[in-house]
């Protein structure tokens, strides 16, 4: 940990070792409960492209806890290493430059153990993880965090990649673990579905999927990219995103349903009015879904958490202290 004057540096390695699964979670909560409170306020992602790469920024401010700050990232064909930096939400200084990878699988995956603990059925067992790249791991940890997994499928178009994930699994949760040949077989009977893809393409689809699943839908978070088909929106009746205004913007999926229609848009709750309100399934409830773009709300939840546990400085009473 590098430090000049009240700023710190925290490590891939520090992240790693400072925060579980479960406390991303919680924190994810607080951040979630204190936007839906007006108590933080979230920077909506901008993005630009060029030649096969995407260059990101997000952010959010918690007043209340004094701080401010962004992550951003160029995803290029040969990687990215995303910064998130806290400032103190006062004077502007920087506190923190925190390596986010790490940071950002928490993020991610706690907002789909979030919804999942809400949404999904109370005796859900049987999960299908579909993709697995390096955000799939933290998603299957996050819904074990939340439901007694007894069965984990995994598709993932390349077999040798379902076949070593699968085995990672193995390792790692007291659950059977099925490498399921197509997302068809892998959804089949699923209780709860995630998909953490890259595709362009819907590839699930109504037809595939039992009454009552919950379905963390990850993966397609840029216009041109697409996991749901249209028919798997329309049978859902609750749907949440961690950000609606974003999912107007980016998430094809939904667009391609409510097109511009605000009316329409209504079905789309945010995550955080759930927490607050104790929302749940209800038992006329098919299919739910959280439609998962990453905020800044997120990323500053887990980070200020983290900052907070390595660098244990005076904080404001906000949702993201304790």
């Amino acid at each position: 940990m590098g430090q000049d004057s009240r700023r710190i540096i925290i490590s891939e390695e520090q992240v790693a070792s400072t925060l579980d699964m479960r406390g991303a979670i919680e924190a994810v909560e607080r951040g979630l409960a204190a936007q839906a409170h007006g108590e933080a306020v979230n920077m909506l992602k901008t993005h630009t492209a060029w030649d096969g790469s995407t260059l990101h920024a997000i952010g959010a401010v918690f007043p209340k806890v004094g701080l401010a700050g962004t992550k951003t990232w160029a995803h290029t064909p040969r990687g990215a290493s995303p910064l998130l930096i806290l400032f103190d939400a006062e004077n502007g200084a920087a506190r923190a430059i925190i390596d986010a990878f790490n940071l950002g699988k928490l993020r991610t995956a706690a907002a789909s153990g979030v919804a999942t603990r809400r949404l999904a059925q109370e005796d859900a067992d049987d999960l299908a993880i579909i993709g697995t790249g390096k955000q799939a791991l933290t998603q299957v940890e996050a819904v074990c965090a939340v439901r007694r997994i007894r069965r984990i499928r995994v598709f993932s178009p390349n077999e040798q990649h379902r076949t070593e994930f699968a085995a990672l699994l193995k390792k790692q949760f007291d659950a059977e673990v099925v490498i399921s040949p197509t997302v068809h077989d892998a959804v089949r009977g699923a209780s709860i579905i995630t998909t953490i893809t890259r595709a362009r393409d819907p590839f699930l689809h109504s037809g595939m999927i039992q009454r009552g699943t919950h379905i963390n839908a990850v993966g397609a978070i840029l216009p041109g990219r697409a996991e749901l088909s249209s028919d798997v929106i329309v049978r859902c009746t609750q749907i949440v995103s961690d950000s609606p205004p974003q999912a107007q913007k980016l998430s094809q999926e939904l667009i391609a349903v409510f097109g511009s229609d605000p009316d329409k848009w209504n079905a789309v709750g945010f995550l955080g009015e759930l927490v607050i309100s104790a929302g749940k399934r209800s038992s006329g409830d098919d299919l739910t879904l959280l439609k998962s773009l990453g905020t800044g709300v997120l990323d500053l939840s887990v980070g200020i958490e983290i900052y907070r546990r390595v660098a244990p400085l005076p904080l404001g009473e906000g949702a993201a202290s304790r």
